[in-house]
């Protein structure tokens, strides 16, 4: 029988975005998640002892349309990704390729240190590492027996 350790962060974290998604997925049907010419970027979110990071798809979406912000505990990753259409005589059958505005916002833990946050931006997946204050970080404890 395996024990896992639980996190009281993952948890949280883990029960927001089932409710993010049980929410996108309740509005969806009704068509009011979003308006025209807006989308919202998937996320995985994961951490380890030293830092939390997300990973957003941005397939499409050039480095200087991203606007990346942390205020007041929360990270806002906002910008816009560009629908070009070079043709004018092309006649679209289906669109189902996201343009437009996006934005996300994502409650950031006390144990984040905001002023050594970076952001990276590959192969249209932006990762930001939110490295974690080093006195917050989790130390194991050896457990003796007398």
């Amino acid at each position: 029988m395996s024990s896992e350790r639980r996190h009281p962060l993952k948890d949280i974290l883990y029960l927001q975005d089932r409710m993010n998604r049980v929410f996108d997925e309740s509005v969806r049907d009704s068509g009011m998640n979003r308006a025209p010419g807006q989308w919202i970027p998937h996320v995985d979110i994961f951490e380890d002892d030293v830092s939390l990071t997300i990973k957003a798809e941005l397939p499409g979406v050039k480095r200087d349309d991203i606007i990346l912000d942390v205020s007041d505990g929360v990270l806002t990753l906002s910008g816009k990704k560009q629908y070009s259409h070079e043709d004018q005589a092309e006649s679209y059958h289906m669109i189902e390729r996201q343009y437009g505005s996006f934005r996300r916002s994502f409650n950031i833990p006390d144990v984040v240190d905001v002023g050594k946050v970076d952001a990276k931006l590959k192969d249209g997946v932006l990762m930001v590492n939110l490295p974690k204050h080093k006195q917050s970080r989790t130390k194991k404890i050896p457990v003796v027996e007398k």
